[in-house]
């Protein structure tokens, strides 16, 4: 399925735009603006959005949908640094210093976009100091999400991180942890540094001990 593109009107755009973090505590007049420059993508699954070494030209902003930013090596052997979800965006480091895209990212699902040229994007952060604020604070989440994921590889064996990573995915809901994001085993080995059957067996080892339980469309975890 191809990708489809358009551009997106500024009330659906203005709607959309006061839901995602990034853009919160700016003005309606600025996000209008913002709103008018933005052009509407629709992505199909497992369709690669951005390929790394690509020139940075623009800042992705996802409203529906989920993504997974990866790298692979010469083999074609695949890490995963981290899912984005609805209301998070990528490309805004390349954007900020020039330097080519440093991952692909791919839809883990059907995505819809909101795409900014990298011209519109440094028109709005020099318009606005709470989008520059914005940002930052995004990058620093990222900085310590990194920080962390180093750590639990060079800590934990693959029974914590399996753990930290469920717990890492998890929401809470009506005082329960749970996890509805649509991840594979596969998925998961490749963001814990593990094989798919080892995860596997932690998982089986995990529920059998009563820490999470698994039912249609979701992973509750335990409290205890």
């Amino acid at each position: 399925m191809q990708a489809k593109q358009h551009q997106a009107s500024a009330k659906s755009g203005l709607s959309l735009l006061q839901n995602i973090p990034m853009f919160a505590g700016l003005p309606d007049v600025q996000l209008e603006q913002i709103a008018r420059m933005a052009v509407s993508r629709k992505v199909a699954r497992n369709t690669t959005i951005v390929f790394v070494g690509d020139s940075t030209d623009s800042l992705f902003v996802i409203v529906s949908g989920s993504a997974k930013v990866l790298n692979r090596d010469a083999e074609g052997n695949e890490v995963i640094l981290t899912f984005l979800a609805a209301g998070e965006c990528f490309g805004e480091m390349g954007l900020i210093d020039g330097s080519p895209r440093s991952a692909d990212v791919v839809a883990n699902e059907s995505c819809e976009l909101l795409v900014i040229t990298k011209a519109d994007f440094m028109k709005a952060l020099a318009e606005n100091v709470d989008l520059c604020l914005n940002i930052m604070k995004s990058l620093v989440l990222r900085l310590r999400e990194a920080n962390r994921k180093i750590e639990s590889l060079a800590l934990m064996d693959v029974y914590g991180r399996v753990a930290k990573l469920l717990l890492d995915f998890s929401v809470e809901e009506k005082g329960l942890r749970v996890i509805r994001r649509k991840v594979t085993k596969q998925d998961m080995a490749k963001m814990v540094g593990a094989s798919r059957e080892m995860v596997s067996r932690v998982m089986k080892d995990l529920e059998r001990s009563g820490y999470i339980r698994i039912e249609p469309g979701r992973i509750v975890l335990s409290e205890d």
